[in-house]
């Protein structure tokens, strides 16, 4: 029979008829047909079809066999093992190794996408000569090079604080929190700088460098005019962790269409929640609670559902995304709602919460509080004081003039918490990427085992 010929509800309802998975992109059903018929034809004479099946099709015991509970629990074991076993390729336990798979699994990268690259040869073709073109017009003289300059400003600024926010949520590693190191600390020193001069128009250059009082001072300032300033790097710092949300939906959107079990513990987990959510809820714990929660209102709510995960702080968004994979909601669904949610409801919290502290009134507030803590305060506040005035009088020289740079023992303990989480994160990288080669090692070696009792 010529599948491909046949519609995808026909598809479906063979698949459903044969007692098959009947979900998935055209292509798989049509592989999943021929592979049952393959099995069908080949079979031994202890799993020959028969008469009944060979007028209504092969049944699911004649084409795939079902996986026994033992042997479903037998792989989550072996993959728990495999997990605890290269928990250990650290670079404090095993440096070495950890290097060597470091490396190994760097090249393995750079292998892969150069054969992406080339099977996609004639886009790159394509994109290759437009960057040259966009070189070439950037480079050629003329009244359009200022609105080029104000271009390539914008593009850059734009693509760092995207960049940022990917590594926060991306998983890459132990993730980077430049929410609190990178766009918190700028909303602040935006919104001290706004009730200051009584301006947001500060002259560019050097904003965002480096911000300077304009002449002109107004004479009032409001909250949502530091917001309106803000605005565009938060958005793109929000679409970044939007981004960086996409890689459980797709593990589990994979996981779901091909029928394997991922070594993965987040997907993992949640199977598990799946298999026990029929449980009373009084036997769970807050955690197993929360999860059922949020899992039950992605599913049920959709975009609404989905929408409403991503627009408040939370650390199971993660599960939102596996949920949203494993039932095969649509891309644009899932992504569209991460998007709303955490590019502009969640930001516009996150920049009041920030704007807010940090507004005229509520800053002097703030050291006044700080100087009330028992025993340290007095300690504290002054360095605080003493920062938030050099910062005001930095606000009001002239472009071109030196200013004194005083040392604060407050900002240079910020500096170097900054350099001590930047050198953890790429710590954290190579750990990920020699456990992932020690995974491929791990799944080669499943393989050989498996084809040899094969």
């Amino acid at each position: 029979m010529e599948y491909s010929k046949l519609k995808v509800s026909q598809l479906k309802d063979e698949l459903k008829r044969r007692g098959l998975k009947p979900s998935g992109v055209k292509r798989e059903m049509v592989s999943r047909l021929k592979d049952a018929d393959r099995l069908y034809k080949h079979g031994t004479p202890s799993n020959k079809p028969s008469m009944k099946d060979m007028i209504n099709g092969p049944s699911r015991s004649a084409s795939l066999p079902p996986e026994s509970p033992d042997d479903h629990h037998a792989i989550r074991e072996q993959h728990r093992k495999d997990r605890e076993e290269r928990a250990n390729i650290t670079l404090w336990r095993r440096p070495l190794t950890t290097i060597q798979y470091f490396l190994m699994e760097t090249f393995v990268m750079l292998v892969g996408w150069c054969h992406r690259l080339w099977d996609n040869r004639k886009k790159v073709a394509v994109f290759v000569l437009l960057v040259c073109s966009m070189i070439t017009v950037y480079h050629l003289e003329g009244s359009h090079q200022k609105y080029i300059s104000s271009l390539r400003k914008t593009v850059l600024w734009c693509w760092y604080w995207v960049m940022l926010g990917i590594l926060s949520s991306v998983g890459l590693g132990t993730g980077l929190h430049t929410f609190l190191l990178y766009l918190g600390p700028h909303i602040a020193s935006v919104t001290i700088a706004a009730f200051e001069c009584m301006s947001v128009d500060f002259p560019e250059p050097p904003y965002p460098d480096e911000i300077v009082c304009p002449e002109e001072a107004g004479t009032a300032m409001s909250i949502w005019a530091v917001i309106s300033k803000v605005r565009l790097e938060a958005f793109m710092w929000g679409a970044g962790t939007a981004l960086g949300e996409l890689p459980p939906y797709f593990m589990a959107k994979a996981a779901r269409l091909s029928g394997t079990e991922p070594d993965n513990e987040d997907y993992e987990e949640f199977e598990s929640m799946m298999e026990h959510i029929s449980e009373d809820p009084s036997q769970q714990d807050f955690g197993t609670r929360m999860k059922h929660y949020v899992q039950t209102l992605v599913q049920r709510a959709g975009f609404f559902g989905i929408l409403a995960c991503a627009s408040i702080p939370n650390p199971l968004f993660d599960l939102a995304g596996i949920t949203c994979g494993h039932f095969l909601v649509d891309f644009w669904t899932f992504f569209g709602a991460t998007l709303v949610g955490k590019a502009i409801v969640k930001m516009h919290i996150q920049k009041l919460f920030v704007i807010g502290i940090f507004s005229e009134h509520h800053v002097d507030m703030l050291v006044d509080l700080v100087g009330k803590i028992p025993k340290v305060g007095g300690a504290l506040q002054s360095p605080f004081r003493d920062y938030l005035e050099k910062q005001k009088k930095k606000l009001h020289h002239k472009g071109g003039e030196n200013v004194a740079q005083g040392t604060n023992w407050l900002s240079w303990v910020f500096e170097k918490v900054i350099i001590v989480m930047v050198i953890y994160f790429v710590i954290s990288i190579v750990n990920s990427m020699a456990q992932r080669y020690a995974k491929r090692l791990q799944d080669e070696a499943r393989e050989t085992r498996e084809s040899k009792v094969n």
